[in-house]
């Protein structure tokens, strides 16, 4: 990857996650958390797929390979930009439209409602989604096949964390949820 993109893609991912603690004081009081054990559970396998997706280089040969050709690596890189860009993006949207009801952990708020209107029309879980585009634009930036497993990876983590999420929320709205479940795919609109 350029020299350029070592320093975009940081850049954007540091101003990202500085805008999403920032209006972590005014969420709405937890009524239910997610245990420890269980937080880790997807945590750890999010830290590895930091891992191999962020570092500029990578110690293991053969995960160090690419899967897109060198010589194009500006147009990967711009491509990959945008891809993350708009991920993020993604993300940002959501998280404005879930307002006071969102959490870091699987939680569940004191008066939590149903938001499935906006990103969550798309999908039920925008964020993880955003979250996923941007380390696949990363991942095309990189164009090492570390990027895809840690892809992978981090797809795994979300989906084992969505699981904890859709069950605590049908819990929690009966009903209207299974009804949305059935309108709304998880993660890809159509698909899953």
């Amino acid at each position: 990857m350029a020299a350029f993109y070592n320093v975009l893609f940081p850049a954007l991912w540091v101003a990202w996650a500085v805008y999403w603690w920032s209006p972590s004081h005014s969420l709405k009081a937890t009524a239910r958390r997610e245990s420890i054990y269980s937080r880790l559970s997807h945590i750890a396998p999010m830290l590895l797929a930091v891992f191999l997706l962020f570092p500029p280089t990578f110690p293991v040969p053969v995960l160090g390979d690419r899967f897109l050709p060198l010589a194009q690596c500006r147009v990967w890189g711009a491509i990959g930009a945008v891809v993350n860009l708009a991920g993020l993006l993604f993300t940002v949207w959501a998280r404005i439209h879930l307002g006071r009801n969102w959490s870091a952990t699987v939680t569940l708020k004191e008066e939590h409602e149903l938001v499935t209107s906006g990103p969550y029309g798309i999908v039920r879980h925008p964020i993880y989604t955003g979250l996923l585009l941007g380390a696949v634009g990363l991942a095309i930036a990189r164009g090492e096949w570390r990027s895809v497993l840690g892809v992978v990876i981090m797809a795994l983590a979300f989906w084992r964390k969505l699981r904890i999420e859709e069950r605590w929320m049908l819990e929690q709205f009966g009903d209207a949820y299974r009804s949305y479940r059935q309108r709304v795919a998880a993660l890809i609109p159509g698909v899953i």
